[in-house]
C-alpha cells in the first residue's frame, strides 16, 4: 500500500487491497490481469494499491531484528565461511556484554557457530565476510514476505 506520494506505508492482504478499492479510499496502480467479481461489479485483483489521501506517518518504519531478518540481510550465507547459515550468532559474546543487536548478529552455519562458541571472532581465528550492520530503510518490506512480487519494486526503488 503506497501513500498518495507513492511513498510505500505498508504490505496488506488483497483483501483488505480490495475493500480499500471498493470504499474509494485507494486507487488501483498495479493488478495482476485477475478480476474479483460479485453479483454487481468487477474489480481487478491489486497488486499495488495507492490511498487517495496523504497518511502522516509518525516515524521512519525499521526492520524488526529476527532470524528471518538476519537471514534475508545476509542472503543465507555464513559470514565466517560463506557456507549455507541456518543459526545466527552474535559476534561479541551476550555473556561478555555484547547487545542483540543489528551491528552485533550475523547469519552463521552450525559448524562456525559451535567452533565460535563464546569467543570473539578474533579470538577464534575468524573473520567476517563483512561487518554486520543494520538493514536499509525500505528492507521491512522483504521481510514481510517471502518474494518481493517484480511489479512492488519500481515503488519500492523510488522510496530508497
Amino acid at each position: 500500500m503506497l501513500n498518495a506520494t507513492y511513498e510505500p506505508l505498508s504490505v496488506v492482504p488483497a483483501r483488505r487491497a480490495a475493500c480499500l478499492v471498493l470504499a474509494d479510499k485507494a486507487d488501483v496502480v498495479e493488478d495482476d490481469g485477475t478480476v474479483l467479481r460479485s453479483a454487481s461489479l468487477e474489480v481487478p485483483n491489486p497488486l499495488v494499491i495507492r490511498l487517495r489521501y496523504v497518511v502522516k506517518v509518525p516515524f521512519h518504519r525499521r526492520t524488526a531484528l529476527s532470524r528471518r531478518a538476519v537471514f534475508a540481510r545476509d542472503e543465507h550465507r555464513c559470514q565466517y565461511c560463506g557456507g549455507l547459515a541456518d543459526s545466527i550468532d552474535h559476534v561479541m559474546p551476550r555473556s561478555r556484554g555484547g547487545e542483540h543487536v543489528w551491528d552485533n548478529v550475523a547469519a552463521a552455519c552450525r559448524p562456525c557457530n559451535l567452533s565460535k562458541r563464546d569467543r570473539t571472532p578474533d579470538e577464534a581465528g575468524m573473520r567476517l565476510a563483512r561487518p554486520p550492520r543494520a538493514p536499509r530503510e525500505m528492507a521491512w518490506v522483504t521481510v514481510a514476505v517471502a518474494r518481493v512480487p517484480e511489479a512492488w519494486k519500481p515503488y519500492l526503488a523510488r522510496a530508497s
